[in-house]
């Protein structure tokens, strides 16, 4: 994985952590449920870099 992708899939998490624990500090829903999405998106970026850091390997051999 490189390095912009992982930091972008990593920043994702982050600021969706921070999303999710100001709607809970402030009681509200939608900004815990859009801080779980973000936490989510920067999973499957996360994921998908692997899966491709995965195939080049498998190919390089």
């Amino acid at each position: 994985m490189g390095a912009s992708e992982k930091m972008s899939a990593g920043m994702d998490k982050a600021k969706g952590k921070i999303e999710e624990t100001v709607g809970h500090m402030t009681g509200d829903e939608g900004k815990v449920a859009e801080g779980k999405a973000e936490q989510a998106k920067g999973e499957l970026k996360g994921a998908a870099e692997r899966a491709k850091d995965a195939a080049k390997d498998a190919f390089d051999r």
